[in-house]
């Protein structure tokens, strides 16, 4: 199988353009691909995780805003939802090694650059190169695992490569800050440049059989990428600013928003007119296609409970992620158990049951999650994030397989359309759901401070030796009595503020609850309808 002379089966080939070959494998040969796309799945997303779970804490490293380091990961969100417009068909045009090869390099120069030169241009280009890079490397992984499985078990492989994927945001919430922030991000820089290295020392020394290659690109196709990519950069540029600067308090937020949707319709308008469109509107389009997707994206929506609103709600309590390392561990642990369960209960027709269960183990940890208190701390989420975590991965598998048996039955020429349109639902919708659940959180916020507010009456006894018991901790440090007075005050305001916050995290948590069940019901809906349909007549016509 090394040389030229191997002589692949009929069976043996590619099922669409641009993948390897699948040739049987000796045992040694196996284990070798398991590691290697294990190595690929984790660090996909790890180095990216690092920025976007330290975002806070990495702005003054670089003396930037909390506003422009947010940008950061929407570039990155951007260019790895975008990115398949071009891999899926550079792969046959230059081949998988060729592309991942290329695609790995841009990244390790963009992190060489930030090392040794770190400022907010270098920031920039390192997160594009990382979410072009990803885009490639989630399928690779796939590919990877695609190798060691039969052909009847080869749906696993979408599972156990895309659930992979999934472990780069806990395990970079297990790396120590200090370890990231030093000396302008050297060691965010160094690990960035590490990770590109490893991926590529390890895809060199265990390749992928090779694929066919020919003639993929058409004019159009660079029209539609020329459209939709900047289109993708505006909009997730607005979800990720849109609640730190507030939605109507920028009026660029609304003319990104504006271009941004003038630029997808024009893009539509170009697909629908081709005789070979890079994207098949038609089948995106139908009802049942459109119905996967929105549940899709609505479960990507719920799940970030756990990416902004746990986070969110510990944070705001005082705690920094160096004390998280614990729920994240078991947040892994449970990634890793629903991707087994996710491969143990699957089967031909049991993607949108995985779905449904997920759906309801991600409504069950949010309503638990939604009697937090001020006094709530890790160790009281473990349980809860937990589900959540095996909810991730008992949906995003499964979700998958799914839309990949739907695009087969229509011929491989929709693979980009189902892998861009996939990519969008989770990468935009988990920005989309930060986005959303923080402006939610902030209204629920005022709308509790205004009415706790409404019960502070001077007069009141609580109300006046709570101030006095702010008055007396300040005593030592303030002598004047009047300022003792606004000192006890100002105590007391900030602990209304923090009970705001926590009941408006309580309101998200709940919202997301619903949020799952509502996606739950609509799938139990739909599956009862299909039991209850008759089956067609024998020879009747099809």
């Amino acid at each position: 199988m090394n040389g030229s002379v191997y002589e692949f089966a009929p069976e043996e080939r590619p099922s669409f353009p641009g993948s390897p070959y699948v040739p049987a494998h000796s045992l040694g040969r196996r284990f070798a691909y398991v590691g290697v796309g294990t190595l690929i799945g984790v660090c996909t997303t790890f180095a990216n995780a690092l920025v976007n779970v330290n975002a806070a804490n990495l702005a003054g490293s670089l003396d930037l805003t909390l506003a422009q380091v947010s940008a950061l990961p929407a570039l990155y969100v951007a260019l790895n939802a975008t990115g398949n417009l071009t891999i899926v068909r550079a792969r046959v045009r230059f081949g998988i090694p060729n592309l991942t090869v290329a695609l790995i390099g841009i990244y390790a120069c963009a992190a060489f650059f930030q090392l040794i030169a770190p400022c907010y241009a270098t920031a920039i280009a390192t997160r594009a190169a990382c979410g072009l890079m990803a885009a490639g490397l989630t399928t690779l992984t796939i590919f990877y695992f695609l190798q060691v499985l039969p052909a009847a078990a080869r749906p696993l492989g979408l599972i156990i490569g895309i659930s992979l994927i999934q472990l780069g945001t806990p395990f970079a919430r297990l790396v120590p800050l200090e370890v990231l922030a030093t000396d302008h991000w050297h060691g965010l820089s160094l690990i960035e440049l590490g990770v590109a290295l490893m991926i590529a020392a390890a895809i060199l020394a265990v390749p992928l059989p090779p694929t066919d290659r020919g003639p993929a690109f058409e004019l159009g196709d660079f029209v539609t990428i020329a459209l939709l990519v900047p289109a993708f950069v505006l909009l997730c540029l607005v979800l990720a600013e849109g609640r730190l600067l507030w939605w109507t308090d920028r009026a660029w937020l609304g003319w990104s928003l504006a271009a941004s949707v003038a630029m997808i319709a024009a893009a539509i308008a170009l697909e629908r007119s081709r005789s070979r469109p890079l994207l098949y509107t038609d089948w995106i389009g139908r009802g049942d296609i459109l119905a996967y997707f929105a549940v899709a994206l609505l479960v990507r929506l719920a799940l970030a409970e756990q990416t902004y609103g746990s986070v969110g709600f510990l944070t705001s309590g005082g705690l920094t992620n160096d004390q998280l390392h614990t729920l994240f561990g078991y947040v892994a642990l449970s990634i890793i158990l629903g991707m087994v369960v996710a491969c143990v209960t699957t089967s031909e027709h049991s993607q949108r049951y995985q779905i449904l269960a997920a759906s309801l183990v991600i409504a069950f940890g949010a309503y638990l999650d939604g009697y937090s208190t001020s006094v709530t701390r890790p160790e009281q989420l473990y349980f809860s994030q937990s589900l959540i975590g095996l909810g991730s991965t008992l949906f995003i598998g499964p979700s998958l397989a799914y839309g990949f048996l739907q695009m087969m039955r229509q011929g491989p020429t929709h693979l980009v359309s189902l892998v861009v349109v996939f990519s969008t639902t989770q990468n935009v919708g988990g920005l989309a759901g930060s986005a959303i659940l923080g402006s939610a959180q902030v209204l629920y916020a005022r709308a509790h401070a205004a009415s706790l507010a409404e019960h502070l009456v001077g007069a009141d006894p609580s109300v006046l030796a709570r101030l006095q018991q702010g008055a007396g901790a300040v005593s030592q440090a303030v002598v004047e009595p009047s300022l003792r007075g606004l000192q006890g005050a100002g105590l007391l305001g900030r602990a209304l503020a923090t009970e705001a916050n926590t009941l408006a995290f309580d309101d998200v948590f709940l919202l997301v609850m619903w949020a799952s069940l509502a996606t739950a019901a609509y799938l139990a809906f739909q599956l009862v309808v299909e039991m209850r349909r008759p089956n067609p007549e024998p020879g009747a016509a099809q």
